[in-house]
């Protein structure tokens, strides 16, 4: 499987449990982990896309330190507008957004460490 394929998946694995588990919390506390869902595949998506396609360049690292800052400025952003605007209770929709944030953080880097192994097994081949 091609590393975004792997990615598609892990994000969608995610999303699915995610999902899922809003409709198994409390009712209060459902609604605000769709909203984090949402706001979290929107952002994290693209940003984890480009990353997934900045394996192996040299502009990874800016790439990375460029999503770790939008996805601080969704969390800020979520925290003091969008929640209250909404009437959301705001510990439910930060910790679901920043539990969801964290779950695609580890598919990017499971999907870049995998990466990484096979083209280190690549090479140790070649070399072979």
């Amino acid at each position: 499987m091609t590393a975004p394929g792997r990615y598609l998946a892990g994000a969608a694995t995610v999303a699915a449990a995610a999902l899922v588990l809003s409709f198994v919390l409390p009712p209060d506390d459902g609604p605000a982990l769709r909203l984090a869902l949402g706001i979290a595949l929107v952002v994290q998506g693209p940003l984890g896309w480009w990353l997934v396609r900045a394996m192996r360049t040299q502009r990874f690292l800016l790439v990375w330190a460029t999503g770790i800052a939008a996805r601080l400025a969704v969390v800020a952003a979520c925290g003091l507008v969008i929640t209250p605007r909404l009437g959301l209770a705001l510990e439910p929709t930060l910790f679901a957004l920043v539990g969801v944030l964290m779950a695609l953080v580890v598919v990017e880097a499971l999907v870049v460490n995998a990466g990484a192994a096979a083209r280190s097994e690549r090479q140790s081949t070649e070399v072979r």
